[in-house]
C-alpha cells in the first residue's frame, strides 16, 4: 500500500464531526493558540494529512469549530414574546460562547456561514422583526448584539482570576476627572450586569 493510499484508508475511518470533535478537544486543554491540524492529528493518533482530507485547511478547521460551538444552542423554551425571545437568543449566544475556553476568541477569528450560525442568526434576526424591526434595523440590530456578546465575553474570558485593580490604580483624579468621578462603576468584574445594561441599551432602540 502505498503512503496516499494509507492517508485515505485513516481518512475513510473518521468523519469531519469526529475531527471537529477532536479540534475542540484540543481547544478545551490548550486554547486557541494551541489549536493546529497537527495537534488534532496528534489527539487522534493520525497522520496530519488525514485531518486536512477532512478539513483542508487548519482556517476551515476553525470555521467548522466555530460552527460547532454556535450549535450546542438550545432552541427549547424560548419566550412568545419576541423582544425577549432576543433577550433569551443573546444569552444563550453568550452562554454557548462561555461553554467553551476562547469561544469568543474562536467564533470571533472567523466568518463561518455555516449551519447553526446560519440558525441563530435566523431565529435572533426573525425575533427582532416579530419585536417591530424593519429589515435593516433587524440586521443591523443583529449585528450589534452579536458584537457586544463576542467582545464583552472575549473580555470575561481573559480576566484574571484574581481581582485586578490596575485600572482604579491608574486613574488620576487631576489627568482623568471623568474617570475618576465613576471609577466605582468601571470594575472589570460584573459581566452579567453589564451584559443585561448593554443588551438593554441596545433593544431601547426598538420600536415601544
Amino acid at each position: 500500500m502505498t503512503k496516499k493510499q494509507a492517508d485515505e484508508d485513516s481518512a475513510g475511518q473518521l468523519t469531519r464531526a469526529v475531527v471537529i470533535d477532536a479540534a475542540l478537544q484540543v481547544l478545551r486543554d490548550k486554547g486557541l493558540a494551541g489549536v493546529s491540524t497537527r495537534a488534532v492529528a496528534d489527539r487522534l493518533g493520525v497522520r496530519m494529512n488525514t485531518v486536512l482530507w477532512h478539513v483542508k485547511t487548519k482556517a476551515r478547521m476553525l470555521e467548522l469549530m466555530a460552527d460547532a460551538v454556535l450549535g450546542t444552542i438550545d432552541y427549547t423554551g424560548l419566550p412568545a414574546s419576541p423582544r425577549e425571545r432576543v433577550r433569551e437568543l443573546a444569552g444563550r449566544y453568550r452562554r454557548a460562547l462561555l461553554a467553551h475556553r476562547d469561544g469568543a476568541a474562536l467564533v470571533t477569528g472567523t466568518y463561518a456561514a455555516e449551519p447553526h450560525t446560519l440558525r441563530f442568526a435566523d431565529r435572533l434576526v426573525d425575533a427582532l422583526l416579530g419585536a417591530g424591526a424593519d429589515e435593516k434595523q433587524a440586521a443591523w440590530t443583529a449585528w450589534t448584539i452579536t458584537y457586544f456578546a463576542l467582545g464583552l465575553v472575549q473580555e470575561e474570558q481573559a480576566a484574571p482570576e484574581q481581582r485586578d485593580d490596575r485600572l482604579a490604580r491608574a486613574v488620576d483624579p487631576a489627568a482623568h476627572p471623568a474617570l475618576h468621578r465613576a471609577r466605582g462603576h468601571l470594575r472589570p468584574e460584573a459581566f452579567d450586569d453589564r451584559f443585561a445594561f448593554g443588551l438593554d441599551a441596545v433593544l431601547s432602540r426598538l420600536p415601544a
